[in-house]
């Protein structure tokens, strides 16, 4: 579509080269198609202030040889440091829950495996749920990781540093725990 609009609109009479007029115009429509056209909807505005924050953003890293705050840019541009956190955010493609982080081979750990349960911390959770009888049956290691995973609503890595063990460790024995559990109710 740029290229066909660089045609349609170019003015032989200017002395200007057409790959001169015509690359813009290529990026400007390949722009504008990958902005319409992606997963989640961002409003022009936000997105065009985002691509504003980036090329701020080399600017300054380029002339200064350090990286601006938050609110350098927002003060450079103009406008409030949370639009200019928010618009940042906006452009960031969507990742799955499923997203694998970390693979060593046998275990994976994905995005969800780091996200806490903030929801589900109630205290007594456990007691009105039939789980809490395979809890008892677990040893007391596997009981303490399903606890602060799902009941405390603790990431695997915070499991990892509050009982000195590796976040892989921790994905083994939830993982074991919840075979178990399974197995239990088979």
């Amino acid at each position: 579509m740029g290229l066909i609009k660089a045609i349609d609109n170019f003015d032989t009479t200017l002395n200007v080269q057409f790959s001169t007029y015509a690359v813009p115009m290529i990026i400007g429509e390949i722009r504008r198609y990958l902005r319409d056209n992606n997963m989640v909807r961002v409003s022009r505005s936000v997105r065009d202030l985002a691509y504003k924050v980036i090329q701020y953003r080399e600017k300054a890293i380029k002339e200064n040889q350090k990286e601006p705050t938050i609110d350098e840019i927002a003060k450079a541009l103009e406008v409030e440091k949370e639009d200019v956190a928010f618009s940042l955010d906006a452009i960031q493609s969507p990742v799955s829950l499923q997203e694998p982080v970390y693979n060593d081979g046998s275990d994976s750990i994905y995005i969800m495996d780091q996200i806490s349960d903030t929801k589900n911390t109630e205290d007594g959770w456990a007691e009105n749920l039939t789980i809490s009888e395979a809890m008892k049956k677990l040893n007391p290691r596997e009981k303490m990781i399903i606890t602060k995973r799902f009941f405390d609503g603790r990431t695997q890595m915070e499991v990892a540093e509050e009982i000195g063990i590796s976040q892989a460790q921790v994905s083994r024995l939830e993982k074991s725990a919840i075979d178990r559990i399974r197995k239990m109710y088979q």
